[in-house]
């Protein structure tokens, strides 16, 4: 058992070796916006190099005698661990790792640890706007309102454009980590029923006791679907043409997770057919879009895009660097935490 003495060498040590790991931050401006504290991390890695941004080039150079890392959605494939002989950490300042080869990292000797749990209020009020957005209309109100339907018409109300409920609406949620919990939990009180889908990754019958139903069970019933699944082999493009067509055609789709997951030009066709009501995007398969995107070619009033913005709440982007402090600090300690790619430092 540690002394108070060997408690405080312990501390001096991790200190030490902090003050002395080269460490760089690769696209820090993917996360603040001028309003963030990196004490947390300065603290602990005092002489950083903090970069705005880093193209494929500059990630190559400026790796090269880094042992730490710290990036958001900077590239981390073989060809980068090849350079980076002295890289120890990389610290995702994100859920998902897609940019990272895990294998290729944990074969070099390098521990990759994500954040978790950093985002979930944020996520949860995007979800809850986009529906309320949608099931009431407001772009279309908006709208007619820019037009002068209102000023020019003859009742106090305008009632053109449908407006529903979210009360008795069934909501179907596609991943049930902690995001898709948080949403469950806020919708219920909104009075909204919860079906469960069925995981891509697990048993169908979820550790938190829930029921699980089957997707397509899940398409035909829900009235709402949000998507809070990774992107793998088999979420794919799940929403394709043939799972638009098993929607409802009152239905709504919102997409806080990964771009990948949605056949754009089914999406598109199933809002121009009218196959679903509409839906709510935030995330892309490509990200920023190029102008030629087939998102980004026309806008429908019943088809809301958002730049990647459901997790950005400025209290979840410092509580982002805040948990990359903690994973920083328990490598230090030789005690990694929220490891992904399977690597023991004792190996």
């Amino acid at each position: 058992m540690l002394g108070k003495s060997g408690i405080i060498v312990g501390k001096m040590f991790s200190y030490l070796r902090g003050l002395y790991m080269h460490a760089v931050f690769l696209d820090y401006k993917t996360v603040d916006a001028n309003d963030l504290d990196l004490g947390s991390i300065e603290a602990l890695l005092p002489e950083i190099v903090v970069y705005a941004f880093s193209n494929e080039e500059e990630v190559l150079a400026r790796i090269e005698d880094a042992e730490v890392a710290i990036a958001n959605k900077v590239v981390f494939d073989a060809n980068v661990f090849a350079r980076a002989t002295k890289l120890k950490l990389i610290c995702v300042t994100a859920t998902g790792t897609n940019n990272i080869d895990l294998e290729a990292a944990k074969q070099s000797g390098v521990v990759v640890c994500n954040i978790r749990d950093y985002c979930t209020e944020s996520v949860v009020q995007h979800v809850l706007l986009s529906m309320l957005v949608l099931m009431h209309s407001f772009k279309d109100y908006s709208a007619s309102i820019e037009s002068g339907d209102w000023q020019d018409g003859k009742s106090f109300s305008l009632l053109q454009h449908p407006i529903t409920e979210l009360s008795g609406k069934s909501l179907g949620i596609i991943g049930y980590g902690v995001l898709g919990q948080g949403v469950a939990r806020a919708a219920e009180t909104l009075g909204l029923k919860i079906l469960v889908g069925e995981s891509f990754t697990k048993s169908n019958k979820s550790d938190e006791g829930v029921d699980r139903v089957a997707f397509d069970a899940l398409l035909t019933e829900s009235d709402i679907i949000s998507l809070h699944c990774p992107l793998t082999e088999d979420t794919t493009e799940l929403f394709d043409e043939s799972a638009f067509e098993k929607m409802k055609s009152s239905a709504i789709l919102i997409n806080t997770a990964r771009g990948g997951l949605i056949d754009d030009h089914a999406l598109i066709k199933a809002i121009k057919n009218k196959t679903i009501a509409g839906a709510a995007i935030d995330v892309l398969n490509q990200e920023p879009p190029d102008s030629d995107h087939p998102l980004m070619q026309k806008q429908y009033s019943n088809l809301i895009i958002t730049p990647h913005i459901a997790w950005a709440a400025q209290e979840a982007r410092q509580r982002a660097l805040d948990r990359i402090a903690e994973n920083i600090k328990a490598f230090q300690n030789n005690r990694p935490i929220n490891v992904v790619n399977n690597f023991s430092m004792s190996k």
